[in-house]
């Protein structure tokens, strides 16, 4: 008798876990990639452990708090790794909607994969597309990284118009004896006129220019 109710449990197991069965998933492990020569052997405790991994994601889903361990069936297991598993409902002896357990996997994405010491790539859901891991809250405020970037700026730009203006002003410096010079060659420049050099016309030193005085008044003395 326990033999044949045996039996018949398993045949049911069988009938809804199966490769390509309504409602299951394959899954596709690489654990030798992952942890090289770190990775562990495939066995029952991992088996369990996926199990109750998926149980708990199952319980996350409203209406499926009571998902045991025992409702999550494995099948088709081979040393590569990869299985199949379903999600049941012993209450009505079929498998749970393809949608509800997807919808589980996915939020609970990391936690399965931390189980293993795995990520997206080496614990592959075959039918259930990976999701992004949730965006991670900065140190440092982000008001506080333009504020940085503002105060940084305008202190450059400062800086540059105080550089700029002593350049300025060291130029101007170097100019101004060169200019004063000019003024004092000029000013002593003795003018032709006529074919006669004639002094320039000081009034403050009282200086008469020679070209306009009368010969007898150049040679003949008073």
């Amino acid at each position: 008798m326990l033999w044949s109710l045996l039996f018949l449990v398993t045949a049911i197991h069988a009938e809804l876990c199966r490769p390509d069965a309504e409602n299951a998933f394959k899954v596709r492990l690489s654990i030798r990639s992952a942890l090289g020569d770190k990775a562990y052997v495939w066995g029952t405790d991992e088996e369990y452990l996926f199990k109750a991994m998926v149980a708990f994601a199952m319980r996350k889903v409203p209406n499926r708090e009571t998902t045991e361990i025992s409702h999550v069936l494995l099948c088709n297991v081979t040393q590569r790794v990869s299985f199949w598993f379903v999600v049941t409902d012993p209450s009505k002896n079929h498998t749970l909607p393809a949608a509800e357990v997807q919808s589980a996997i996915r939020m609970n994405r990391n936690r399965i994969n931390n189980a293993f010491f795995l990520d997206d790539n080496t614990l592959e859901f075959l039918k259930i597309p990976s999701t992004l891991a949730p965006p991670t809250d900065p140190a440092v405020p982000v008001w506080i990284i333009v504020f940085g970037v503002i105060f940084c700026i305008v202190i450059v730009a400062i800086a540059l118009l105080v550089l700029s203006g002593i350049r300025q002003r060291r130029r101007n410096s170097r100019r101004s004896p060169g200019v004063e010079d000019a003024e004092d060659k000029c000013e002593n420049i003795i003018t032709i006129e006529n074919s006669i050099p004639c002094d320039p016309l000081d009034t403050k030193g009282g200086h008469i220019n020679d070209g306009f005085s009368a010969e007898d008044e150049r040679l003949t003395p008073l």
